[in-house]
């Protein structure tokens, strides 16, 4: 497939098959990284524009929930990546808007901490954060979120790039993945 018949098989919407774990840029008291628990809803769009929803999740089952955040931007398409035939590197530049909510009283108290520009955080009320100091994410005043992954559709599953075991970010280019990780999976 060329580059215009990936993008328009990417379009549409994609859920988690079920909770997922990440390494989380934390650790714990021994040293290691803690487990980061996620869903993801993500919607993409004809005109390069998407919509992700990820839900973090404090257990493995995703009976508790910590936080929402909603991140609308657009996708740039770089050209191919070398892990499978027709995976794409692409960015993802959260450039329209990044809304966090909290889910749980106790994150509403972190984000009281140490984000004092912001009205008071409160547990599923949102606040947008885009172009705002949030260090919680490590997001500088003016600075937008910005990942670099890569794509890659087989049937109905969409398949990004594995986070790095170290628990790096995709910041910056030379972060950007190697592996694929758990796909979603497309809405009818």
């Amino acid at each position: 497939m060329d580059v215009n018949q990936i993008k328009e098989s990417s379009v549409g919407h994609w859920e988690s098959i079920a909770p997922e774990i990440r390494p989380s840029s934390l650790k714990n008291e021994e040293g290691l990284l803690k487990p980061f628990y996620l869903t993801r809803k993500f919607t993409l769009n004809e005109d390069d524009t998407f919509e992700l929803i990820v839900t973090n999740l404090a257990d493995p089952y995703g009976k508790v929930l910590i936080a929402n955040m909603a991140i609308r931007g657009h996708i740039e398409w770089l050209g191919d990546h070398p892990i499978a035939p027709g995976a794409q590197k692409v960015n993802f530049t959260a450039d329209i808007s990044y809304v966090v909510t909290p889910k749980a009283q106790g994150f509403a108290d972190v984000l009281n901490k140490y984000t004092q520009c912001f009205a008071e955080w409160k547990v599923d009320e949102g606040q947008d954060i885009i172009r705002k100091a949030f260090p919680p994410f490590g997001l500088a005043e003016g600075q937008l979120f910005k990942e670099y992954d890569l794509t890659y559709v087989l049937g109905d599953l969409l398949f990004w790039g594995a986070r790095n075991v170290d628990g790096r970010g995709f910041d910056i280019e030379e972060n950007r993945p190697t592996n694929l990780q758990i796909p979603l999976l497309r809405q009818k």
